[in-house]
């Protein structure tokens, strides 16, 4: 049809359409959706590349996925008091996950998927951090305030170390760190596997109850995630807080992909992963929003593939304004998503 605007309004108009930002296509794809089902109260989702497995802390149990296929390889079974973390020590062919009612960190063995041994750590056990070069593992206590260090060789507690704040998730960085969100005084604080001590707690205040929680080792940094939709990106060698970026709301993981060089935020209340490429160690350029399904909270990724697994199931709606949502029963899945070449 000939448009009845004059020609020069309507070369204008040409113009700025052919000038304007085309949209990106989704930068990834569900490939794979693996029904968990009940329990359905679920925590963190830990892939390893040690086993090429993911494992999904729901309930009294924790599931074991082949990160590949999809395939429900088996469960690590009778953890009364809900599961939450998971580690894996492959020099020693075990796995450790937390009773986090009855105060356990729990070993496993990596073939049989059996429980062999229950190791005393304390209440509210929760998210759980290796460091590669001692070997040991890290039992995150949240409401107790410390941490139980366990050398996987002896299955034996090795050292307790007293935080003084609430705690949420921990990470290691491979070169003799754990770093832990510090959750009641919005901070980082900064762990020597080597003297299991606090050596380093720096403020990150534009960040409210800091959750999730990655690091890039070769650059030095950290991403933490806080539920006043921010994640803030810290210089894990000086404690600056070097950026400050904008993501969903309901926060509860970070991932950090080294080979395409993304940092991901999983945002349970909106159902979306915020997505950034990290252009310099402190600079970051907002990628497209993915969508999953609201509830989606806990999240890692393959730095390999580049594969996203979240879990998550469908819900019901919030019964009070403001309310979370409630999860359908039998419903958890464990989403795989592939990105786009």
């Amino acid at each position: 049809m000939m448009s009845n605007k004059p020609l020069p309004l309507l070369a204008a108009a040409l113009l700025a359409l052919s000038t304007a930002p085309a949209l990106a296509a989704p930068a990834y794809t569900v490939t794979r959706s693996v029904p968990l089902g009940a329990p359905d109260r679920w925590d963190y989702v830990v892939y390893s590349h040690e086993t090429g497995r993911v494992y999904v802390a729901h309930g009294d149990r924790l599931s074991v996925i082949d990160a590949s296929s999809g395939e429900v390889v088996g469960q690590v079974e009778g953890i009364a008091g809900g599961a939450h973390g998971t580690a894996i020590s492959l020099a020693t062919g075990q796995g450790f996950t937390d009773d986090g009612r009855n105060g356990l960190a729990l070993a496993f063995d990596l073939k049989t998927l059996k429980i062999a041994k229950q190791i005393p750590a304390d209440k509210d056990a929760d998210g759980i951090a290796v460091d590669s070069v001692s070997g040991h593992v890290f039992v995150i206590e949240g409401d107790p305030a410390s941490l139980t260090v366990i050398d996987p060789k002896t299955d034996a507690v090795v050292a307790v170390i007293k935080a003084g704040e609430k705690l949420e998730y921990g990470a290691g960085d491979g070169h003799g760190s754990i770093f832990v969100a510090g959750e009641e005084k919005r901070d980082l604080l900064k762990i020597d596997a080597r003297t299991n001590a606090v050596v380093a707690r720096w403020p990150t205040p534009d960040c409210t109850s800091p959750h999730g929680l990655a690091v890039d080792p070769e650059h030095h940094r950290a991403f933490m995630g806080c539920v006043n939709s921010t994640m803030v990106v810290v210089d894990t060698t000086t404690g600056a807080q070097v950026a400050k970026l904008p993501i969903g709301r309901g926060n509860d993981a970070v991932a950090y992909d080294p080979k395409r060089k993304r940092v991901f935020s999983s945002n349970g209340l909106d159902g979306t992963i915020s997505v950034f490429r990290q252009v310099t160690p402190d600079k970051y350029e907002a990628l497209d929003t993915l969508t999953t399904a609201i509830s989606g909270r806990t999240m890692d990724v393959d730095p390999e593939s580049g594969r996203l697994f979240v879990a998550a199931s469908d819900v019901d709606p919030p019964t009070t304004p403001g309310g979370r949502p409630h999860p359908k029963p039998g419903t958890l899945r464990l989403m795989m998503l592939d990105p786009i070449p």
